[in-house]
């Protein structure tokens, strides 16, 4: 599971929490070191979007055979890039290829607002990796005709045709991921995991007769292949060497045989060999394997996630989108942050769950706080900012997980983000200075409540099949949602002073209610159109959460809507109280999932998670107009030079900083392009 970092920062510390963001620094017993202020971390904006860039602390400390390590394990990732591309739509790469061809060499009128227009949609496509929003799922609308592109076309000669060149302009494949009720929300996803015509009943049918070897340990079918139909039969085109993107998958083996050679130990480098295994296999055993073998590996200063992984992507929750990201441990955050690893069969000993769903025996859960010297896939441009794995329920259980949380990209956000936005939305001074002095200690301790104890917390009731399947559409965010409820249940204890993690236990409680209240009711809703429902799984059930504890708080006044100068506001009058209805609400989303309730969760989601109020909506759309800052923001990477003597043997590996977006797209398209258009 991964905390996305979706409002990037925008909202200081508001966004957080179950995937989120951080703001300023204080409570420096758990917060990193401020990056130099000399560091430039923004690149550009455009559209919605800002780019950052992020500084690799601790680089220089590394060996050459650690260095080496890093840079084939970037290497790998990045080529698997375009297999993320893909996966999001099935026309992504040609219409790519025909953009970046005009982009490179149109020598026509470059001051005019329909070539600005074109530049930015092409930024907007290499910033989702395709033409659907990263974020919303919605596809990108270009401000340039269909007249003008034909223009570029031929200028340029290029070719782009067909359906290709009709799916910018018409309405078709209008939301790459449509998780709506009462729809058929594959064959109305326009994302590549499922040929034409493939339902949900189908996808549903062909699972079922599915049976693991073991049922105590569940296979995850549909993890790592597409599902087509030919000639009316249903069949998985596996990703593997020699099957579906076995071209870009040799590639990401062969990098990862040359970081197996450099592995810092034996348990690492029989991880990797694992993961080779896997690439040129397709088997979910080995999957399975390589996990199991990935999650005891914990010593070293290198780590990494490779492969085909979060499942957000698939409607039905099946397949795994490709991403990697390359992590360098940061050893003093990570200690300090152990101390919840260490105390997690306490924390879920002392939740609200019913002892029935109790897990008797937490265990290996790891928490590092990491420094990324790479992404790729869907980590890349808009990236995570913590990440739990494995994601399988009885590997979590029986060996455990590991937890990580990306110092540095949190820090770089740190730099890049003010508290303009914030002063609009705060129902008073009192609220405000929490924030600046508690909220990003409250937010870095949420997630690692989420990730480390929340993702870790409670069992299913024997016999209940996997979340997947019992809860379908509804599953990720109820899941996100659940341990995003841990976390806020015991963000308002002292057990966190007693471990020493903050100074003010009260005080960082209530600095986290007030953004999470703030940013699930308000804030968040900028991210939408004015009428639309909230889709994506984060939104909704940072919504369903925040909605939820309103209502039932209403007779004890908990949260009072404040309606001042006609700006709306939600102020928290008994945080006590608050506590306790977060402590119920956790207790039944864990009774949803243990139980696998759908009608449950259907009843929770659609009730609170996915209509909007339209009146709040219209003012907090109005209210932003003022501020220029874009609500989204991802990176470029940093580019790792290996410098090698005669020999050809690698010397050394150096950082240097990306100077452009558009440099960076353009070098990857160039160095890491192993796939064909179509696949």
């Amino acid at each position: 599971m991964k905390l996305k970092s979706i409002l990037n920062l925008l909202f200081v510390a508001t966004i957080l929490f179950s995937c989120g963001n951080e703001k300023s620094q204080k409570d420096s017993d758990i917060l990193a070191s401020k990056e130099s202020v000399a560091f430039d971390h923004n690149v550009e904006q455009f559209a919605d979007i800002k780019i950052l860039r992020y500084q690799v602390p601790g680089w220089e400390q590394l060996t050459i055979k650690e260095k080496k390590l890093v840079y084939y394990l970037v290497q790998a990732g990045l080529s698997g890039r375009d297999i993320m591309w893909d996966q999001n739509y099935r026309h992504n790469l040609t219409i790519r290829k025909a953009l970046e061809n005009i982009y490179t060499n149109f020598d026509g009128d470059k001051t005019s607002e329909n070539w600005k227009a074109f530049e930015t949609y092409l930024k907007r496509v290499w910033f989702s990796n395709g033409i659907h929003h990263h974020y919303s799922n919605d596809k990108l609308k270009p401000e340039f005709s269909s007249d003008y592109l034909k223009e570029l076309l031929t200028s340029t000669k290029t070719t782009l045709k067909g359906e290709a060149f009709d799916v910018i302009f018409n309405n078709e494949d209008a939301k790459k991921v449509n998780q709506a009720k009462g729809v058929d929300n594959v064959a109305l996803s326009a994302v590549n995991f499922y040929g034409p015509n493939v339902t949900n009943a189908d996808v549903e049918t062909f699972y079922k007769a599915k049976k693991s070897p073991d049922p105590k340990k569940p296979l995850s079918f549909g993890l790592n292949s597409q599902l087509v139909k030919e000639n009316g039969v249903l069949k998985e085109r596996v990703y593997k060497s020699g099957g579906l993107y076995g071209q870009a998958i040799d590639e990401i083996v062969k990098w990862l045989e040359f970081a197996k050679g450099v592995a810092e130990n034996e348990a690492q480098g029989n991880a990797l060999g694992l993961l080779i295994d896997y690439y040129k296999t397709g088997d979910l055993q080995t999957w399975d394997d390589y996990n199991v073998a990935w999650t005891a590996a914990t010593e070293g200063n290198i780590d990494y996630i490779n492969s085909f992984i979060e499942v957000y992507n698939d409607p039905l929750g099946y397949r795994g989108s490709y991403e990697n990201i390359v992590q360098i441990n940061d050893f003093d955050m990570s200690q300090k942050m152990k101390v919840l690893s260490d105390n997690a069969q306490w924390f879920e000993d002392n939740s609200t769950l019913m002892d029935a769903h109790k897990k008797k025996n937490v265990v290996g859960v790891t928490y590092k706080v990491v420094n990324v010297a790479g992404e790729a896939g869907d980590a890349s441009p808009s990236t995570p900012i913590g990440v739990n794995l494995p994601n399988a329920n009885w590997i979590r259980a029986a060996v455990g997980s590991k937890s990580v949380s990306l110092g540095n990209i949190t820090n770089a956000y740190n730099n890049a983000s003010s508290s303009g936005r914030l002063k609009e939305f705060v129902n008073d001074d009192e609220e405000f200075e929490l924030e600046e002095k508690y909220g990003q200690s409250g937010d870095k301790l949420h997630t690692a409540l989420h990730e480390v104890i929340g993702h870790a917390s409670g069992q299913l009731n024997p016999g209940v099949g996997e979340t997947k399947e019992t809860l379908k559409n509804y599953a990720s965010t109820l899941e996100e949602g659940r341990a995003d409820l841990v976390a806020l249940y015991y963000l308002y204890n002292p057990k966190l002073q007693e471990l020493g993690l903050v100074d003010d236990w009260k005080a960082v409680g209530k600095a986290t209610y007030d953004g999470y209240i703030r940013n699930g009711l308000m804030m968040q809703l900028i991210r939408l159109n004015l009428g639309d429902d909230v889709e994506e799984a984060h939104m909704r059930n940072r919504q369903w959460i925040s909605a939820w504890v309103y209502e039932k708080g209403l007779k004890d006044n908990v949260i009072e809507k404040v309606t001042r100068d006609g700006k709306t506001y939600f102020n928290i009058n008994d945080y006590e109280k608050l506590h306790e209805l977060f402590g119920q609400l956790l207790r039944e989303t864990q009774r949803i999932k243990s139980e696998g309730d759908y009608a449950a969760v259907e009843e929770l989601v659609e009730g609170y998670g996915v209509k909007v109020d339209q009146a709040i909506h219209a003012e907090v759309l109005e209210r932003n107009k003022q501020f220029t800052s874009a609500p989204y923001s991802g990176f470029v990477n940093p580019v790792l030079v290996a410098e090698k003597n005669d020999e050809g043997e690698i010397t050394d590996v150096k950082v240097t900083q990306q100077e452009t977006f558009a440099g960076q797209m353009l070098n990857y398209s160039e160095q890491y392009s192993f796939l064909p258009e179509v696949n």
